[in-house]
Order: structure tokens, then sequence, then C-alpha cells
């Protein structure tokens, strides 16, 4: 079978070269994909220092990441994120050096020692939950890496030192459920932000286990996390809570439906929590829990010709068993060596084309209802949208932007909640649309969508040296090109979503220059 899908990216590689020339698409709204839920990034781990900068370097930061403005110029203010996610702390800050944590990495706890609740924690984290909510962000999913340190089997909120299970103690299970259902309650009362989903897990498959000592985790079985999750759906119940339950926010996509560097306890995931067969670990009947799972596509990305197979089998298996799919993290690691892997924060294309490279197949292949990045600022990784870092001249704070921020905003500041992904392929010079062929690794990608205003929009990625002219038709109009607006990310003339000057859309044809982002708006 793989060699099967080799042949058929062989072959489609063969024609799209046959017709580069023309470079013709043709975008048919009445073929539907998924609905898109939005485009996000969390809070982890810098928002516990950022929150709590002069409002002026709050509002910056916020604006970068959230706002939906332009300039008098028309240069956006931000990239409109639509989803913010928001780490809900196990206690390894109280707990300091014995956590076994970096101080970087370690996360503040609402619950104390004596049972009550101290909401004066995470104060950072909740002014940019604050902060997203001002500026039209209605989605909010809280996500745990361990449970409270007061619940856990070795006192810690990171693995170290124990073996795959889960790390909550037997006799903790319906405490960590209530504890979950009261911060749901905390952040709408203190605060007045509606958590949309509660994420209890994060990358319980991941076959490392979470030895650390690094940050907040621990592995769990499919069993443990079905236990979870029924205990966490009837909590949410009692309370009549409108927060849904996502699992299992898997480490790897072959996690997801096969078993991939782990034991029989992990492993199948979208068959053992939604077929009813398998009665111990089913979930699909959970009022609270909607058939969708959340999962991060690290370690899929390379080889190219790997990338889509294995997006492919995913979404026929997801299918399969009439479940809906979250990319809810990813960033850059060692094993993508095309780009130098994640060491050395980088503001150039060269980062910002690979991911945009990982965003259109998740979205075209894996039919990914979300997509969304790991941190909103890193430090001298490729993990931030942002960078951090102390000036030597200044002695202050700096947080810089990067093309890596601006190309995902290519993606969430035009296609909103609520669009649907639609068809596009190339055409021929005889006008036949040729399936499946406007995926082209290392040149042009399109995708398009239809907003729920009825505007349409295509993102069209050049990863090649040279500049590329296309033509994009609808079947209701020939050429749409006069009522379209066009916006491009590149590392010339340091574009960041710059629109085109109304001039040069009068031509025909659009120029995609060369290792950029181009998002055409048809309104």
């Amino acid at each position: 079978m793989k060699k099967f899908f080799l042949a058929v990216i062989c072959f489609s590689a063969i024609i799209m070269t046959a017709f580069a020339a023309d470079r013709s698409y043709v975008v048919n709204p009445e073929i539907r994909y998924q609905t898109i839920d939005g485009f996000g990034a969390s809070d982890a781990w810098s928002m516990r220092f950022v929150g709590v900068t002069p409002d002026s370097m709050q509002s910056k930061v916020a604006d970068l990441l959230f706002s939906n403005e332009s300039d008098c110029q028309g240069n956006p203010k931000g990239i409109g994120l639509s989803i913010w996610r928001f780490n809900i702390g196990a206690g390894s800050v109280e707990q300091g050096r014995s956590s076994q944590i970096n101080d970087g990495t370690r996360t503040e706890c609402f619950l104390q020692a004596d049972g009550s609740y101290d909401w004066n924690k995470q104060l950072g984290q909740r002014n940019f939950l604050k902060l997203a909510k001002q500026r039209g962000v209605q989605t909010f999913l809280g996500f745990l890496n361990s449970p409270p340190v007061f619940f856990t089997q070795n006192g810690l909120a990171t693995n170290t030192g124990r073996d795959s299970t889960y790390n909550l103690r037997e006799d903790k299970y319906e405490d960590f459920a209530r504890f979950m259902a009261d911060v749901i309650v905390g952040l709408k009362n203190h605060d007045d932000i509606s958590l949309t989903y509660i994420s209890p897990l994060n990358e319980p498959d991941g076959h490392w286990n979470w030895f650390g000592p690094k940050q907040e985790g621990t592995p769990a079985s499919k069993r443990e996390i079905a236990k979870i999750a029924k205990l966490l759906d009837k909590e949410i119940s009692a309370r009549n809570l409108d927060t849904k339950i996502i699992i299992p926010e898997s480490s790897d996509y072959r996690c997801m439906m096969a078993t991939h560097m782990t034991g029989k306890d992990r492993g199948y995931e979208i068959q053992s929590f939604f077929s009813p067969d398998s009665t111990e670990t089913y979930v699909g009947n959970l009022k609270n829990l909607p058939r969708m799972m959340a999962g991060h596509s690290y370690w899929t990305n390379t080889p190219v010709d790997t990338m889509k197979l294995i997006r492919v089998a995913l979404n026929d298996t997801l299918r399969k068993y009439g479940v809906d799919f979250w990319q809810s993290e990813v960033c850059i690691m060692s094993n993508d060596e095309e780009i130098g892997g994640g060491h050395g924060f980088d503001r150039t294309m060269k980062t910002a084309l690979y991911v945009a490279r990982i965003i259109h197949h998740d979205l075209v292949y894996a039919n990914a209802r979300s997509w969304q990045w790991w941190r909103a600022i890193g430090g001298n990784y490729k993990d931030g949208l942002l960078f951090q870092y102390r000036d030597k001249t200044s002695g202050n704070d700096t947080i810089v932007d990067s093309k890596l921020l601006w190309t995902l905003g290519n993606y969430s500041r035009f296609i909103r909640p609520g669009a649907q992904r639609i068809d596009i392929s190339a055409m021929d010079s005889k006008g036949n649309i040729l399936p499946d062929s406007a995926t082209e690794p290392y040149g042009l990608m399109l995708s398009a969508y239809r907003n729920e205003d009825n505007s349409m929009i295509v993102v069209a990625i050049n990863y090649s040296e040279n500049d590329e002219k296309i033509s994009i038709k609808t079947p209701d109009r020939n050429n749409v090109s006069r009522s379209r607006k066009v916006y491009i990310t590149s590392d010339k003339n340091n574009s960041n979503i710059t629109p085109v000057k109304e001039e040069t859309l009068r031509k025909p044809e659009i120029t995609v220059p060369a290792r950029s982002v181009a998002t055409i708006v048809f309104e």
C-alpha cells in the first residue's frame, strides 16, 4: 500500500511539472470538506512572566497575537488568533527546586495544600485570557500537563523515576475531576472567562514517559484516560457547565491510529475511545465529550513523502469511526533536519515556510478542524511565535516577532471560525481539472476556504526559489481577479501580511513571490 501511495505522489509530481508554466487553478465551493474551528497557540510558559510586565508590553504582545485590526496603511496589527490555550498548573512553582523542574517551565496551582483555592495564582496567564477576550477571542481551552502535586503518587508534577502509569493516587481520581470543574467555575467567577474546552491530559502516550526533569507531565494508559474522562463528564454534568472535554492530546498521530513506540496499554486511540466494542475505554457516549480528538503533529513532518501518507491514513481512520480532529500542538523538533532542528530561534521564512507546509498538510490531508502552535512566546528555540530575550545594551526584556508569526496569520487572520474548507485544483492548458494537484511540497501549495460571510480565501505557499504567476477561477466567474485582495508574507521588503498595491491587482494573474506565503481574499 505504501508503494502505491508513493507511486501516486511521483505521478502527481510529473503531471504538475508538465503544466508548470500554466499555473491555473479552479475553486469549487460546492465540494466541501471540514469546518474550521480556529487557529491558536498556548500561554505556556511565558505568560507567567510576560503577563505581569508593564501594560504597554502586554498590549503589544496581545495585539500581535489576537488583533484583527489594521493601521492606516492597511498593515495588520496582529494575526487574529481565534483559540487561546490556558495551561492549568499543577504547583511546581510553589515547590521551587524540589519540584525537579526547570524554573522557566514551572506553573502555579490554584489549589492549596489545605484544600482551599487561591485565585491570585496564575495571574500573568489570567491577564492574557482577558486580553485575548478583549480582542475578540471566543474559544478558550484549559489544558493540564499533570494533576495538582497534592494528588500525585510521587508528590511531584513530573514523572521522574516512576513507571508509565498515570501519576495520580488511586484515591484522588474524583478529587481531580472536582478540581478541574472548580477551575472552570473559578475562571468564570473571577475573570469572566468561559472555558470552551478542557483537556485533562497532555501527551499521555509519549514513549519517553516523561522521565524528566524538564516540565510538568505524566504518561497514562488508555484505561486511565477513559476513567478520568468519565469522572470529569459526570462532574461537569452535575454542575450544568457548558465546557466540553477533549482527549487525548496525543504526542504522535501514529499513536492515534496504531501502536507506535509504546506498549499495548496505549495506541489505537481512535478505535479504543470511539468504538463501542472497546467496552473498557469507550467514551463515545459521554454527554460532554464530542466525537473529536486532539493530536500533535510532532515527529510526522519529515520525510516529506511520508507526511502526506500519515495524514491520509489518520483521516481514513477518523472517518471510519466518525471522529473529528484538532491538530492542537507542534513546534520544531530535532528530527526536522531540513531547517536544522529546533535549536536557535529563527525569524526568517526558513522556519515559517517549513511550518506552513505542515499547516497545509494537516488541513488538506488530515482534515484538521483546528490548527494550533505550541508556545506563543519562546526563547532561543524554534518553539515560539515570538522571541523573548534580554537586551544586552538596555538590560531590558525585549520581545520580537517572526515570519512564523505572520505566516500563521495568513491563515488565522482570514480563515475565521465557522469557515469551510473547499476544493481547489490545478487545471491544464485545456481546462481539465487535475485531482489532488494543488500540493507541491517544494513548490506551490494552495488551499481554499469559504467564510460564513461568504468571502472566499485562498492561501498559496510558494516553497520554491522562483516567483510564480497563478490565475484562480471559480464556477460563478471566469476571472475573479477584479474583486480580490492579496496579502504577502516574505523576507523580501520585510513583508508581514502586507497588502499588495491596487494597481498590481488589476493584472489578471497573481504573482506569488519566491519563498513566500500569499493570502488571496475574494470578497
